[in-house]
């Protein structure tokens, strides 16, 4: 079990609700691990809730944070994929795992494997060649597509100007990894390891 507290950063209304959410949350599911997720990132120049106030607010609460665009496919895959990372961590993978699967101990060392696509199944699947080839390469990928800043926080770099000003733009930089997090490769070339 895990929670996604979602709020829209051009919305300050729906930042605020959140306190009610996690009194909520500590009334009925104490211990659940959750996630404040901003949405909306793409409206990065309506913003309403600054980044530095959430990422505070997320730390305060003992939560991991995320600013998020579903419109921009960003850091959307991360989020969930951080959330099952921390599930996994607190129950122990051998609840989550099925008993008659054999798992190597490179398979369990510091990661879990989110999705496993083998690259030639995808030709066998009944779809157009264009998006066939589409999958291929996305399955290939590595997923590189967060930028990691300040620990477990994720969100998009933002420019000198601060706040809401033009300097926020979806420019991507260097990442900086947590020391919780998976490896980025597999020695394995037909998954994908998330």
């Amino acid at each position: 079990q895990g929670i996604l507290l979602v709020y829209d950063i051009t919305n300050r209304w729906s930042f605020d609700g959140i306190d009610r959410w996690i009194k909520e949350i500590d009334e009925h599911a104490p211990g659940v691990p959750r996630i404040l997720v901003g949405n909306r990132l793409h409206l990065a120049f309506k913003r309403q809730v600054p980044t530095e106030q959430a990422r505070a607010y997320a730390e305060k609460n003992c939560m991991t944070f995320f600013e998020v665009s579903p419109l921009c496919n960003f850091n959307v895959i991360e989020s969930f994929t951080e959330l099952s990372r921390i599930v996994l961590m607190r129950h122990g993978m051998e609840k989550i795992w099925r008993p008659n699967r054999v798992f190597s101990l490179q398979d369990l060392c510091c990661r879990a494997i989110v999705s496993c696509t083998p690259v030639h199944l995808i030709d066998k699947l009944p779809l157009p060649v264009t998006i066939k080839s589409h999958l291929k390469s996305f399955s290939m990928a590595n997923g590189m597509n967060a930028v990691m800043m300040h620990g477990r926080s994720y969100s998009l770099a933002s420019g000198a100007g601060g706040g809401g000003s033009k300097g926020n733009s979806l420019k991507r930089s260097k990442s900086i990894r947590p020391p919780q997090s998976p490896p980025q490769s597999c020695s394995r070339s037909n998954c994908k390891i998330s």
